[in-house]
C-alpha cells in the first residue's frame, strides 16, 4: 500500500483528498457537519444554507471519484437538510437504503411546538449493481425462543434461521452518553456498533474506508479493529490528538506489514503550507480556538464521521 493507506491527515479534506488515487475507496463512510451551530473549534457547522450546501456538494463531487466501481457510500444527515443531499447524492449514485438512527434519547424535555427529533438519517448509497454487500457478517441471531417457534419442517436446514436476520432500516442504539466507556471529548461521537456494522457489510476485509471528516477517529478505530484499512481528514488538531490515543490503545494494534521498518504515526500534521490548518494549530483554546479568526473561511470543517 501506498504512504496515504491507515493515515488520518490533520488537513481541509477538500484539499487533501487530492493525494488519495481515484478508484481506490472500497467504501465513503462519513459524518459532515449537520450544520446545526455545534462548536467544533471554528464555523464550519454555522453557514447559511446555501453556503452550506454548496459546500456539501463540492466534497461530494471531490471524494465520490475515489470509490471503486463496487463501492459504497454511506452518509450522516439530519432530517433538516437530508432532502437535499439526498437528491444531490442521487444524481451520482444509486440509493439503496434511508437508515433511521434511532438514538434512545429519553422521553424528556423537547419542544413544545413540534414532536422532539430523537433520530439521525443516514443515507446507503452505490455506484453500480455489483456492488459489494456481505449480509451475512451483519445477521442478527435469532434467540433460543424463536428458533423453537420454528420447528416445522419448512424451517428444517434454513440458513437464515441459523445464520440469523437481516437488520432493518430502523437501527436502534443508544447514542453515547457522557459516563459511557467509549465516550471521548467530541460533541457528536458515533457509536462503534454502528460504524461496525457498515464496514462488515460494505468494505471487503483488508479493504480501504474513506472518512473525510474523523473527528473522533470512530471510522479508523472500527477499520482497525475489524482488518480494515482506513484514511481521513481531520482540521481540529486537538481531535487529531483524540484520534492519535484512540489508535494507540490495546485493542487497537498497528497491522503489521512484511519487511516494515519503524512504525509510522497514524496521525499526519498538516503540510506548512496549509494555511487554515495552520491558523488552528496557533490556537489553545478548544471552545474558542477560530471564532473571529479571518484566516479561516466558512467552508473549513472539523466533525465527528468527523466520527463514526
Amino acid at each position: 500500500m501506498t504512504d496515504w493507506v491507515d493515515r488520518v491527515f490533520c488537513e481541509d479534506a477538500l484539499a487533501g483528498m487530492a493525494r488519495i488515487p481515484d478508484g481506490s475507496i472500497d467504501l465513503i463512510l462519513t459524518d459532515p457537519p449537520y450544520n446545526l451551530g455545534k462548536d467544533y473549534g471554528n464555523a464550519s457547522d454555522q453557514q447559511s444554507v446555501d453556503d452550506y450546501l454548496a459546500w456539501t456538494e463540492r466534497w461530494i463531487d471531490i471524494a465520490l471519484p475515489k470509490l471503486k466501481a463496487n463501492g459504497s457510500l454511506y452518509i450522516f444527515l439530519t432530517w433538516r437538510f437530508a432532502p437535499e443531499i439526498f437528491v444531490m447524492l442521487k444524481k451520482r449514485l444509486t440509493m439503496m437504503n434511508e437508515i433511521i438512527w434511532d438514538r434512545r434519547v429519553p422521553s424528556m424535555g423537547g419542544s413544545t411546538r413540534s414532536f422532539s427529533s430523537v433520530h439521525d438519517t443516514i443515507g446507503f448509497f452505490v455506484k453500480r449493481k455489483d456492488y459489494y454487500f456481505d449480509l451475512d457478517a451483519v445477521r442478527i441471531p435469532y434467540d433460543a425462543a424463536t428458533k423453537k417457534a420454528r420447528s416445522r419442517s419448512i424451517f428444517i436446514g434454513a440458513k437464515w434461521l441459523e445464520v440469523g436476520y437481516n437488520p432493518k432500516d430502523l437501527w436502534s442504539v443508544s447514542r453515547l452518553h457522557r459516563e459511557h466507556a467509549e465516550r471521548v471529548d467530541h460533541p457528536t461521537q458515533k457509536p462503534l456498533e454502528i460504524i461496525e456494522r457498515m464496514l462488515k457489510a460494505s468494505c471487503p476485509p483488508d479493504g480501504v474506508v474513506l472518512d473525510p471528516f474523523m473527528g473522533s477517529g470512530t471510522t479508523a478505530l472500527a477499520a482497525r479493529r475489524l482488518g480494515r484499512r482506513f484514511v481521513g481528514f481531520e482540521l481540529n488538531p486537538d481531535y487529531c490528538e483524540v484520534i492519535q490515543q484512540r489508535l494507540a490503545e490495546p485493542e487497537a494494534p498497528v497491522k503489521k506489514k512484511a519487511g516494515a521498518g519503524r512504525k509510522k504515526s497514524p496521525v499526519v500534521p498538516a503540510q506548512a503550507g496549509t494555511q487554515v490548518a495552520r491558523a488552528a494549530k496557533t490556537q489553545t483554546n478548544l471552545g474558542s480556538r477560530l471564532r473571529g479568526n479571518d484566516e479561516v473561511e466558512a467552508n473549513t470543517f472539523t466533525t465527528e464521521g468527523s466520527t463514526p
